[in-house]
């Protein structure tokens, strides 16, 4: 589908610039300023900057994001800014503050830290006159379409199918029964809740798989590695499976059954399939431990959603004119197993090539990721 369309003239917003820097304390219910829309000027390419916000930088996933966000800013040739939140809400924030003081009109990716922080976030962005898309976390009843223009979309791929697919890969790597562990992200994550729902979801077919214990490992592979060591002291050799809401924490997991002398014995699957995986699936690591992740990319996710917001900053799409699912977003996201692996690392081998395929077909529309459904997602 094509995202080039002629749009009405969009007259400025008078929001005093002051509000920005009252964002933490005065922000704090889900109605901004111009919830319902707004006429808004688009501004010229040379006026924009682009800002990728991720939650730290030690996750391959975050990492992946950036790699995304470069890619287009060099594509586009339009500058880039990028926020490491270093896992803190208040960092990602003030961080946000201090770009949107410099003047430019941002378009920007966020991936917020936590749900609550999209609020004060969007809120910000919309006083100073920007645009934002949010991937992966919001409060359910905070929704673009009734905050007006400049909270231009939240985008992700289903949580709930992701957990569907890895709880049930898992199950059937240690054979229809025995005892898992499982590790959330950070536990005021919609994406983290969904995707922990999908598994619970998934187990109900395997009465005989005992989920023994759900631990937050906070998206980062050193706190799972933690974690799983403080499991498997308390659970020993019960424990058959370990399932992680994405591959940074499931990389933890395995580094520390690795040091139990355990990782032949133990089945894992996991969620993102991040290239450390890849590398374990390809070469068998652990008598085939790896059974079952999903695909879906950060430099993906972060062009997506960062294009996303460009087109809205430079009038390419009206947001007020997009259809429900192009403001409140699902798209697609592939099961993978080590037989199947291959159809879809394939992408990685040229970035450059996918960013291309993106600008040319626009954000809901390119392979392999293209828009599926409208949110909220629902939990089963």
């Amino acid at each position: 589908m094509s995202t080039k369309k002629n749009i009405r003239q969009r007259l400025a917003c008078g929001v005093a610039a002051t509000a920005v820097l009252g964002l933490v304390s005065a922000c704090t219910t889900t109605g901004g300023p111009q919830a319902g829309g707004g006429d808004q000027q688009p501004v010229d390419k040379e006026d924009v900057v682009l800002v990728a916000s991720v939650i730290n930088t030690t996750n391959p996933y975050m990492a992946s994001m950036i790699q995304g966000a470069e890619a287009l800013s060099e594509e586009l040739g339009v500058p880039l800014e990028v926020i490491d939140s270093q896992g803190s809400s208040q960092t990602q924030i003030s961080r946000i503050q201090a770009i949107l003081a410099e003047g430019k009109t941002v378009a920007m990716m966020v991936n917020t830290v936590a749900s609550s922080d999209a609020v004060p976030i969007v809120n910000a962005v919309e006083a100073a006159g920007g645009y934002t898309t949010i991937w992966w976390n919001k409060p359910d009843n905070f929704e673009p379409s009734e905050e007006g223009d400049h909270f231009v979309a939240f985008q992700k791929h289903s949580g709930v199918q992701s957990g569907q697919c890895t709880g049930e890969m898992l199950a059937e790597g240690i054979g229809g029964q025995g005892n898992i562990i499982a590790l959330e992200g950070v536990q005021d994550s919609t994406t983290s809740q969904t995707r922990v729902a999908g598994l619970k979801d998934a187990l109900k077919d395997y009465p005989d798989v005992n989920l023994l214990e759900v631990r937050p490992g906070n998206w980062d592979p050193q706190v799972a590695f933690q974690e799983t060591q403080s499991l498997i002291a308390k659970h020993g050799d019960e424990i058959d499976g370990v399932w992680a809401a994405d591959d940074a924490m499931i990389i933890g997991a395995i580094e520390a059954m690795q040091k139990e002398g355990r990782v032949d014995e133990v089945k894992f699957a996991s969620d993102g399939l991040y290239p450390p995986v890849i590398d374990m699936m390809e070469s068998g690591m652990g008598n085939d431990a790896i059974v079952g992740e999903t695909f879906h990319r950060g430099y993906m996710a972060a062009a997506i959603g960062l294009y996303t917001s460009y087109l809205a900053a430079t009038g390419e799409i009206d947001p007020s004119e997009l259809p429900a699912e192009q403001r409140n977003s699902l798209f697609q996201l592939e099961c993978v197993t080590p037989e199947n692996l291959d159809e879809f690392t394939k992408y990685d081998e040229d970035i450059d090539g996918w960013i291309d395929t993106l600008i040319e077909n626009g954000p809901w529309d390119v392979q392999p990721v293209p828009l599926v459904g409208a949110g909220p997602e629902q939990m089963p």
